[in-house]
């Protein structure tokens, strides 16, 4: 009996396997790989928003459709989370530029009473010149945040200056070429930050 169960649950298990693999044929995904420091989600569609890219120019998130994003939440004058996770980020890049180049990383600023487009790529020319910013009014990036679960909040004013910092979440937020939320990473090795874009760009490009 002790194997006649073993047996069931296998086949059981099996079954399961199939279904799994079958709802994300159909669904026109493949399951992301499970790593540590990553948070596997199902396919989450995101709003889209419009803020102001480095260039100065409107920029949708729609227009990240097409490719594979890493998108990171921090502001240009951060001292110590923004450095390390980009610092991060562009080492994964070189890791294989012609493959991993293709993802775009995009920083949002939560700083939106400092942050203008010029500062932003100032700050993020000392990683890499691709990586895009992003800055708007900060009711629209909390809402933004919002939707991503992503949380900061303005710290006290520090000197007679009026200078302050902001406490905010290290979390990346990997989009797939559709636009839509497939992982979270915290704090992610730049290993295993790099399988999971091979893996979202190993998914089929959209049909144009």
């Amino acid at each position: 009996r002790a194997m006649m169960r073993r047996r069931y649950r296998r086949a059981l298990a099996s079954l399961a396997f199939a279904a799994g693999i079958a709802s994300a044929a159909a669904a026109d995904f493949t399951p992301l790989p499970q790593l540590e420091r990553v948070m596997v989600t199902a396919p989450k569609p995101i709003s889209d928003s419009q803020l102001t890219d480095d260039d100065g120019r409107p920029f949708k998130l729609s227009s990240l459709q097409g490719q594979p994003s890493l998108i990171f939440f921090g502001f240009a004058h951060c001292p110590d989370v923004c450095p390390a996770a980009l610092q991060k980020l562009s080492v994964m890049r070189k890791t294989a530029p012609k493959e991993l180049a293709k993802v775009r990383v995009v920083m949002i600023s939560v700083d939106g009473d400092r942050d203008t487009p010029e500062s932003m790529r100032a700050y993020l020319a000392r990683y890499s010149p691709d990586f895009i910013g992003l800055v708007g009014p900060p009711a629209d990036v909390r809402k933004i945040a919002d939707e991503l679960s992503a949380s900061f909040f303005k710290g006290p004013v520090r000197d007679s200056q009026g200078s302050y910092t902001i406490v905010h979440t290290s979390r990346l937020y990997a989009l797939d070429r559709k636009g839509r939320l497939r992982a979270e990473l915290y704090d992610a090795s730049v290993e295993n930050t790099a399988s999971v874009v091979r893996a979202l760009l190993a998914e089929a490009p959209i049909p144009q």
